[in-house]
């Protein structure tokens, strides 16, 4: 597997607690062992106003991608803006793309931790771009982006289509980032 999706971009960057506590509680499934997964990396009874080495918080994605697999990640990250803190005040589609760079931000600190950056929206033609440049796994992200589609996309819209661009650099194959191709 490659390693770009579970490698800090450099050491010293946290997560705040109130995130860990969000992948803990995202899904109720397999709760007990996310927890014994944190413990093992010394993530011990996580507390939302402490932050973490986002490093021992990657090993435990990594794990979980090793023993659960994509689709745990997906429903994990599908479950991230209902369970995680993200910025008030979305009403709109192209805003809700927007908080989740937004709230990766308010959620990490201490280095370079990448981002989420929406780089086109057409609400005509229902379409956006998503370029998510971070360590964290592309399933994860894709249910974060996917929750958002169909939370907040317009009511006129049938499709919630979320998929990497595979013609761009992916983590998958060991890059960064991954583009998105968002449809609705």
């Amino acid at each position: 597997m490659p390693m770009a999706q579970f490698v800090a971009f450099e050491k010293g960057v946290e997560v705040n607690g109130q995130t860990v506590l969000a992948v803990v509680n995202a899904i109720p499934t397999g709760k007990e062992f996310r927890i014994e997964l944190l413990e093992s990396f010394g993530i011990i009874d996580p507390d939302p106003t402490i932050w973490y080495d986002q490093q021992d918080w990657l090993y435990v994605f990594q794990k979980i991608s090793e023993e659960l697999g994509s689709n745990t990640l997906f429903s994990i990250g599908k479950a991230i803006p209902d369970n995680a803190k993200f910025p008030s005040e979305i009403n709109t589609l192209e805003k809700a793309f927007l908080s989740i760079d937004e709230a990766y931000h308010m959620n990490h600190r201490g280095g370079e931790i990448g981002y989420y950056k929406l780089v086109s929206f057409d609400l005509t033609n229902q379409h956006a771009t998503m370029v998510c440049k971070n360590p964290y796994p592309s399933d994860f992200d894709k249910g974060i982006i996917t929750s958002m589609l169909k939370k907040f996309k317009p009511k006129n819209s049938v499709k919630n289509i979320v998929e990497i661009d595979e013609t761009k650099e992916t983590r998958l194959n060991g890059f960064d980032s991954c583009t998105y191709s968002i449809a609705w």
